[in-house]
């Protein structure tokens, strides 16, 4: 887990180095990661502790959207 968390934050880093359109801060980086960790956590809690079905899989489409949401938010207001 957290080796996938890391490899996602490594994107913007390295496009940092590139481009001058991307420009996170420390805070940026924190907050993504404390966003991923959270949703990993809890998907990992849902695979976990709830049984096979439906109600198990709309849990999950819940949380996946409400972490794109989150994020979409965070990076560029869309709401």
């Amino acid at each position: 887990m957290l080796l996938t968390i890391a490899s996602i934050l490594l994107a913007p880093l390295i496009a940092m180095q590139f481009s001058t359109e991307v420009q996170w801060t420390a805070g940026d980086f924190i907050i993504a990661a404390i966003l991923l960790s959270s949703f990993a956590l809890l998907i990992e809690f849902l695979i976990r502790k709830k049984q096979q079905g439906k109600r198990r899989t709309v849990l999950i489409l819940l949380a996946i959207l409400t972490f794109l949401l989150l994020w979409g938010e965070m990076a560029v207001g869309l709401l």
